[in-house]
């Protein structure tokens, strides 16, 4: 499988690391831990088909990148980087 790195161009999977899925989610306030920390880190759901995901491009130019990917059949549907995917 390939991913497009949008600063180093194709490159193949095992340059990159997945550090989390659903990027979408809302990260609980504070730092104690909570029942709703508890839901965050732990009772994800796990939905097949389109998600967004957020790798590194730890094999070369180690930017943070936004994959969104059907995780169905694995087609990577766009790859953008995560600073103009925050904005």
């Amino acid at each position: 499988m390939l991913i497009n790195c949008p600063f180093c161009g194709p490159r193949d999977l095992r340059e990159f690391s997945i550090r989390g899925a659903d990027v979408a989610l809302d990260r609980p306030e504070g730092t104690e831990w909570s029942e709703a920390w508890q839901d965050y880190l732990h009772l994800r759901e796990n939905p097949a088909g389109v998600s967004q995901e957020l790798w590194q491009h730890t094999g070369g130019c180690g930017a943070w990148l936004v994959v969104t990917r059907d995780t169905r059949t694995h087609e990577i549907i766009s790859v953008r980087s995560a600073r103009e995917a925050a904005t």
